[in-house]
């Protein structure tokens, strides 16, 4: 499991030009699943992303998680973060997980952030093209691989 986490000082998801999610400051997280992932690996993620002390205290150094602060996360699939450009210029995504494996791990991983958080996390449309925008804050931008 790969995630791409920003601080945000706010992010939104669009489809079709229109809002389907949205946050102000908090965390956008950029998700993509692999064949081998496991709820297991969900959970090093979720206790992980929840506990990143990546959050300004008052004297502006990074000691403060979003549970600390009672940020907002917004989370949107993506599985173009296993992609492979090793050979040629073309990107395989084989290493990927199919849809079947990856959208309900995506939609339990929200769901276990969510009971971490004791509020709703709102999300993108798994399989769906999606705009995404935000006001990275920092900046701040870790990628996280539950298998390194």
């Amino acid at each position: 499991m790969r995630v791409v986490v920003q601080r945000v000082a706010h992010a939104q998801v669009n489809i079709q030009q229109t809002t389907c999610a949205q946050i102000g400051n908090g965390l956008l997280l950029l998700v993509g699943i692999t064949h081998s992932d496991t709820e297991a690996d969900l959970d090093w993620m979720c206790q992980k992303i929840t506990k990143l002390r990546i959050f300004s205290d008052d004297n502006g150094q990074m000691n403060l998680s979003v549970l600390d602060i009672k940020a907002a996360i917004l989370i949107v699939s993506q599985f173009t973060l296993y992609a492979d450009v090793k050979k040629g210029n073309r990107p395989s995504f084989v290493a990927a997980a199919a849809p079947s494996h990856a959208a309900p791990l995506i939609e339990l991983f929200r769901s276990k952030i969510s009971e971490i958080l004791q509020q709703p996390i709102p999300s993108g449309v798994f399989g769906a093209d999606m705009q995404v925008s935000l006001l990275n804050d920092g900046p701040v931008t870790i990628l996280l691989d539950s298998k390194i």
